[in-house]
């Protein structure tokens, strides 16, 4: 700022220049101020420039992301949190968009939106964000290698939207003392397994169902790492067991805490006798105290009683065993022979579409060509001859076809009384055609009789198209 005001103060004490500031180009004046003039107007530009082009640069915010495992060296079964901190010098206009991450053998699950605020001071600048948790349950022991991980956000007054990548993280994991190679762990800092049992309020008796509800509560674990309580058959009891319910444990405010599992199986009794449903255990490894414990339910011990009214369902599998192998091979040889007559036949229809084809064909054209013969003939004129009579106005046409048709010539007055008296009353000078062509109508089956049983011709009405004179003939 020096500069420009030396300059100020030397362009003050020069002359000012002379002459008409009207004139269109400057005749007179001091040289010395125009030339100042220029300078200063170049260096006020330039300084203007550069001030917008570090306001511009000041004004884009900065976004940063941080990746760490915890713990460092975690066991085999436990929870690694991959916590993923997300900040910048201004604010955030929405969530950032977060990578997906898979880890073959190992468990991932990705954050559930939930997010903790950090504020942290790093280089000389106020930085604020969001942590965010992926949790991790390594299933076998070896070494993970987490890939740096590209996250998008637009923090405020940012003109586009940000990325930033992590550094690539690894780990290795160890199997707990006390386990094989590919043994399920469960490590958990605490852990709960418990039974319940839902049965009759009655005694027992072939027929009933029992069933045994367990569940399975453990701290600092996945839900989906918890393992399967071990279940096995009792004879005289058929075991359905149904679809485990996993949930995650947390604080009540979204934070994680552990997982649950619940599993049902249900007895049904088909037999009277004494049950027992054996104890289970479950071995897990304890990230509290370092070392490994066994949870266990106690057995379950049961009497039924005979029940008359009680029908066993239908085994299908005691039914095959009462056939024998006799008939089994029986069954798969009608099967085979079902099959073969099946291929034989469809192999039949491919070799003979051709000819199938052709003769479709043909069959076409002859219904076709007895359909136009049908309509050519004299009973389908005889067929409209009633609708015409009685449409508006009443038509002769499909008469005239008729008997043109029929061989018997258009003279239609030699066809019988009632036609004559049709005709008169339709063409004399006072017409009753209404009424005669009703009455016609009603005659029109004497008329087809007669004309049936008159097969003689009748001579035609009309001259000939080319008349020959009776000397030629």
């Amino acid at each position: 700022m020096n500069w420009l005001i030396d300059r100020v103060a030397a362009f003050a004490s020069k002359p000012a220049p002379t002459g008409d500031l009207r004139c269109t180009q400057i005749q007179c004046g001091s040289g010395l101020a125009r030339e100042s003039a220029r300078k200063f107007t170049t260096t006020l530009g330039a300084l203007l420039i550069a001030l917008i082009t570090t306001t511009t640069l000041a004004a884009e915010p900065e976004l940063r992301v941080q990746a760490r495992v915890q713990p460092a060296s975690p066991m085999v079964g436990s929870v690694v949190e991959l916590q993923l901190d997300i900040l910048t010098d201004t604010w955030f206009t929405d969530a950032p968009t977060l990578p997906d991450l898979k880890l073959p053998g190992a468990l991932v699950v990705p954050p559930d939106g939930h997010a903790e605020h950090l504020n942290q001071t790093a280089d000389g600048k106020s930085l604020s964000g969001m942590r965010y948790r992926y949790l991790i349950t390594p299933n076998l022991a070896q070494n993970f290698d987490i890939p740096a991980l590209t996250v998008q956000a637009k923090p405020g007054q940012a003109t586009t939207e940000l990325s930033a990548q992590t550094q690539p993280l690894h780990f290795t994991t160890t199997q707990p003392p006390g386990f094989k190679p590919g043994e399920p762990v469960l490590v958990a800092q605490g852990l709960r397994f418990t039974q319940n049992l839902i049965k009759p309020q009655t005694a027992l008796k072939a027929g009933d169902s029992i069933t045994r509800e367990l569940t399975l509560q453990a701290d600092g674990a996945l839900a989906m790492s918890l393992p399967t309580p071990a279940s096995t058959d009792v004879s005289g009891l058929s075991r359905y067991p149904k679809n485990p319910q996993v949930t995650s444990l947390d604080d009540g405010r979204g934070h994680f805490t552990g997982g649950q599992r619940i599993d049902s199986v249900t007895y049904r009794i088909d037999r009277e006798g004494h049950y027992t449903l054996p104890a289970i255990e479950l071995k897990w490894w304890d990230a509290g105290s370092q070392q490994s414990r066994t949870a266990q339910v106690p057995a379950v011990e049961f009497d039924a009683v005979a029940n008359s009214t009680y029908k066993p369902v239908f085994s299908i599998a005691e039914d095959l065993k009462k056939l024998g192998r006799q008939q089994s091979l029986h069954l798969s040889r009608s099967v085979l022979g079902l099959l073969a007559l099946l291929l034989g036949v469809a192999l039949l229809v491919w070799f003979a579409r051709p000819f199938i084809h052709r003769a479709y064909l043909d069959w076409q054209a002859k219904r076709r060509a007895r359909h136009a013969a049908w309509l050519e003939s004299a009973d389908y004129a005889w067929q409209q001859i009633p609708a015409q009579i009685e449409g508006q106005p009443p038509q002769l046409s499909a008469l005239y076809l008729w008997t043109r048709r029929s061989g018997k010539g258009l003279q239609l007055t030699g066809l019988g009384p009632r036609l004559q008296t049709l005709l008169r009353a339709c063409y004399s000078r006072e017409p009753t055609g209404d009424q005669a062509l009703r009455q016609f109508g009603k005659s029109l089956t004497t008329l087809h009789s007669q004309s049936e049983q008159n097969k003689e011709s009748v001579a035609p009405a009309l001259l000939p198209l080319n008349p020959v004179r009776e000397k030629d003939l």
